[in-house]
């Protein structure tokens, strides 16, 4: 089985976030960058399917030089060789033509990414890669088993979960429960100093989007108690103060 795990170079969820240029650019200044956790998810997942033999993992990345590091992880992990496409990733759809672009001719079985990338939480890779490629795209994909050419996949919906029987190959965002994130060992990470990393150019995509401006959130206010028997005040506030109705 040939599997392709699709992984993005994230900041720390710990890092101090702020902007520049009036609120146009993301300020880069003492982030710590690590694997997108849903894309370590994926990873996992591949290989436990490929151990034994049971097939070879290929990561892909979108990102200049400075993401090397997270893929070499992604080596010392597990992974077998990676790619890194030479763009800046300006967004979902110019990631997605550049993972079907790489993949389209190369035979994988199974392409894996995480639900969502934490830093735009945008959930749209998997399906425009799946779109792209014309095979079957499943989202928020919580278990993945695999046997005999097919696959049966449970994914969350609301009030529930479904469950689908899919024939490969097919791309999946997976989610917490498809595997637990593993750890580079010492030899693993020894053994990723030799692994192939393959350095491509993108392919031209055209912009369909553009960020113009960055905001922080509203900071938190103030706790107003308002007693059980003043329902008129609750009212008051919920109307003029919050305006939520």
């Amino acid at each position: 089985m040939k599997i392709l795990v699709c992984i993005s170079n994230v900041p720390d969820t710990t890092s101090k976030i702020t902007f520049t240029d009036d609120g146009t650019t993301f300020n880069t200044a003492g982030i710590q960058y690590i694997i997108n956790p849903y894309d370590e998810i994926a990873l996992s997942k591949a290989i436990g399917l490929a151990e034994g033999g049971q097939g070879t993992i290929t990561v892909i990345n979108i990102g200049e030089a400075n993401t090397e590091a997270a893929i070499r992880k992604a080596l010392a992990t597990g992974a077998d060789e990676a790619v890194r496409v030479n763009a800046a990733p300006r967004d979902a759809w110019f990631v997605a033509h550049q993972i079907a672009a790489y993949a389209k001719d190369k035979g994988f079985d199974l392409i894996l990414t995480g639900r969502e990338s934490i830093d735009y939480n945008g959930s749209q890779v998997a399906a425009f890669v799946g779109e792209l490629l014309g095979i079957p795209s499943v989202s928020t994909a919580k278990k993945i088993e695999i046997a005999d050419h097919s696959a049966t996949v449970e994914r969350e919906i609301e009030g529930g979960k479904e469950v689908l029987s899919i024939p490969l190959p097919f791309i999946a965002g997976t989610a917490e429960g498809v595997a637990e994130p593993r750890i580079p060992n010492m030899r693993g990470i020894m053994s990723a100093r030799t692994k192939p990393l393959e350095v491509i150019e993108p392919i031209e995509v055209p912009v369909l989007s553009k960020i113009t401006r960055y905001e922080t959130p509203e900071p938190r206010g103030t706790v107003t108690f308002v007693d059980a028997g003043e329902v008129e005040k609750l009212v008051d506030l919920l109307h003029n103060k919050a305006r939520v109705i």
